[in-house]
């Protein structure tokens, strides 16, 4: 087991009734917050509001943006960050999924920093100081209402970056799951699959003795799968829903990869289809990440037979090491497939055209810099190339 820091500052209110009580809760943080928001959902179903009338009872100002969009955009970030200088503008409230929370941090992100903010992204420029964030959360998936990750694309460049640091973990998440009951099937598929692919990216590791998080990182992946289904044939089982949004908080605040060397390759090739055409995140995670597996599961064998056999519940009928891992990555294949995700490029409209370009994108390759991913396994662009190849076609 690796040596490592932890550190979650993020307070987490869940429960029916928790976003009532924004305004109390964000009193100590703020006199005036940026309301942000992607578009009408949060007006049609009285969220917006409730907020507001929290906000004006607790004597908090606030100015608002909305129209964030899946893969967020530097556009709106920009927008935001000029917003915020000239308001004076204390902390920002993202209301909504991963994408309001990812454009909330880099706007928070932003405000503090001297220089352009899509630098931080392109370049890892360390900061130094970010505004406070806060989030009600309407979409469980992304893990970002705890998480010290943002993403942001640059629809100019079609290039879409993370960047991590303890300063954007958000000061105060609101989670209740009744918010998720009118969720359309298609964003709780791609909702899970990114919770899963969280998990994964920290599950498959060479580092040895990590007995724990091996086990943390089962259980919440089998818990996320269980009440995924029941969630997707009744979208008002409150119960199930509690352990899905839980298991997508969990999946990405770093508890489930402590001590352990990480991967995160799937994501930095996803990023890549996301960035050119503008794919659901999770649902482009659905198709690399059986793919990944096929091509990389014989550098640490014993590791994709525990997870077959651990997660996926593959019996001893399969004696062959080989066969039990394929086993195991079918039987995920097969439980996308019940969630109605896509399972090759092909089906999320991705032809052979781009392939070598995102290939070197990914790895550096196209900017000059040899930048291989993967903590597993190292993946050069001829490697992410036959992976993308591999998931083009069933």
């Amino acid at each position: 087991m690796l040596n490592f820091n932890f550190h979650i500052p993020t307070r987490i209110c869940f429960g029916k009734d928790s976003h009532k009580e924004i305004g109390s809760l964000l009193a100590p943080y703020a006199k005036k917050v940026l309301l942000h928001y992607s578009g009408d959902r949060i007006k049609k179903n009285g969220l917006y509001d409730t907020v507001v009338q929290s906000l004006k009872e607790n004597g908090i100002e606030f100015a608002e943006l909305g129209g964030v969009v899946p893969n967020p955009r530097l556009s709106l970030v920009y927008e935001g960050i000029k917003i915020c200088k000239d308001q004076g503008i204390d902390l920002i409230l993202a209301v909504g999924g991963g994408s309001v929370i990812d454009s909330a941090k880099a706007i928070a992100i932003g405000v503090c920093y001297e220089g352009d903010v899509w630098d931080v992204y392109e370049q890892g420029k360390a900061i130094t100081a970010a505004l406070p964030v806060a989030t009600i959360l309407t979409i469980p998936a992304a893990g970002s209402e705890s998480s010290n990750s943002t993403v942001i694309t640059n629809e100019e460049k079609q290039m879409k970056l993370g960047y991590g640091s303890d300063l954007v973990r958000p000061v105060l998440s609101v989670m209740n799951p009744e918010f998720f009951f009118t969720l359309p099937k298609n964003q709780i598929a791609n909702g899970v699959a990114d919770m899963m692919s969280h998990i994964f990216e920290r599950y498959f590791t060479n580092t040895l003795h990590t007995d724990l998080t091996d086990g943390l990182c089962e259980t919440t992946l089998k818990s996320i799968m269980k009440h995924a289904l029941l969630v997707s044939e009744d979208p008002k089982n409150y119960d199930a829903w509690c352990q899905v949004g839980l298991g997508g908080t969990i999946a990405h605040n770093d508890l489930l990869g402590l001590g352990r060397r990480q991967d995160w390759a799937c994501h930095g090739m996803e990023h890549e289809l996301s960035a050119i055409y503008d794919v659901a995140h999770g649902a482009g995670l659905a198709v690399l990440t059986p793919a990944w597996m096929k091509y990389v599961y014989k550098t640490n064998i014993n590791m994709f037979v525990q997870f077959a056999v651990n997660v996926m519940g593959v019996e001893g009928s399969f004696r062959d090491p080989d066969a039990i891992v394929l086993e195991g990555i079918n039987r995920l294949s097969q439980f996308f497939v019940k969630m109605g995700l896509p399972t090759t490029l092909e089906e999320l409209g991705i032809d052979s055209t781009n392939l070598e370009l995102m290939a070197k994108k990914s790895t550096g390759e196209a900017y000059g810099v040899e930048h291989p991913l993967g903590g597993l396994k190292k993946l050069y662009w001829q490697d992410v190339l036959e992976i993308y190849k591999m998931a083009s076609k069933s």
